[in-house]
């Protein structure tokens, strides 16, 4: 664990989720409505890629195709590691929290991805992965951050083109991902993993140099 170490206390970072019958929860369950009235076969089908894949290789768009695990063993066992650090970080939020669903909340909602039957909303699991894995590949390879952070929000979308959580669920867990990032970077044995990453993309891919 990367975070292991750090007196980073995450409660702290966001606040607590707005209530069930709150106007900021009302207002959200509409944008949700709004979304799913508008979206397409093509935005439904891209969110229900992303719905199943969390690591570092749902940005091989950006990369090519050597962008594998296969090719890039390295940063397929760093990319494990930072989305472990996703579910430590965010099981016991979740728990403490509680916060409904949307389409528990509504059942008017129709989710395209996979549901669950437990409140455990608030933060998004899958956007606090998005970015900390988002974040180290810009890291990594700052010659692409723009891409990178623009896929990475594409990510955290499609949790609302899914229809599985709030607008701010995605919000309070890009911020966690800001504040355990930074974190995270002060850690010697990370850093190591990401020089030892960089080299492998500047090897196999000529990506990551400065």
């Amino acid at each position: 664990m990367f975070l292991q170490s750090s007196p980073l206390d995450l409660a702290l970072i966001i606040e607590r989720p707005p209530s069930n019958n709150s106007a900021v929860t009302i207002a959200e369950l509409k944008q949700l409505h709004d979304i799913e009235n508008v979206r397409t076969v093509q935005e439904a089908n891209e969110a229900k890629a992303d719905d199943v894949e969390q690591d570092i290789f749902v940005y091989r768009s950006i990369f090519g195709s050597g962008f594998t695990p296969g090719n890039l063993p390295v940063l397929a066992s760093l990319s494990a590691d930072v989305h472990n650090e996703e579910g430590v970080a965010a099981e016991s939020l979740k728990a403490d929290y509680a916060r409904p669903r949307p389409y528990q909340l509504d059942h008017s909602l129709h989710p395209i991805c996979k549901v669950t039957t437990e409140a455990n909303s608030y933060p998004s699991g899958h956007t606090l992965s998005g970015y900390l894995l988002g974040y180290t590949l810009a890291y990594l390879s700052p010659e692409k951050k723009d891409l990178i952070l623009a896929r990475t929000d594409e990510y955290a979308h499609n949790r609302l083109v899914c229809g599985v959580h709030y607008p701010s669920d995605v919000e309070a867990s890009k911020a966690l991902a800001a504040a355990m990032f930074g974190a995270m970077l002060l850690n010697p044995a990370f850093q190591q993993r990401l020089r030892d990453a960089q080299k492998e993309l500047q090897t196999r891919l000529g990506a990551g140099s400065n």
